[in-house]
């Protein structure tokens, strides 16, 4: 911190006002670009990182989005490996177990009411 006190104090006795006037300006210029370009950036990867908008265009079309993906299947003649089959087959089992679960525990807060 100090360095940098002593530094900025040999720039202003060795630059007058205009100069540094000048600089200050080229730096706050140089900002304002950085700041559009970050603004234009975010604006542009929202489409990409908007999960909300994703989930409410595939809730309202589920059933199109289905299809599309069977047809793919169907054309491109995919077949999963069994490797992929086990872990389908996992993945569903633990949220069947796990609906299962909340659907009890709805039932017995019910009968404790």
């Amino acid at each position: 911190m100090i360095k940098y006190i002593k530094i900025f104090i040999i720039l202003y006795y060795t630059m007058n006002n205009e100069e540094l006037l000048n600089k200050l300006q080229i730096t706050e210029e140089e900002n304002k670009k950085l700041q559009d370009e970050l603004f234009q950036t975010k604006e542009h990867l929202k489409k990409y990182t908007a999960p909300a908008s994703r989930k409410v265009y595939y809730e309202n079309n589920k059933e199109k989005e289905k299809q599309r993906a069977k047809e793919y299947k169907e054309k491109t003649n995919y077949k999963p490996t069994p490797e992929q089959k086990k872990e389908y087959n996992k993945q569903s089992y633990l949220r069947q177990k796990e609906k299962h679960k909340k659907e009890m525990e709805e039932k017995s807060d019910n009968k404790n009411i």
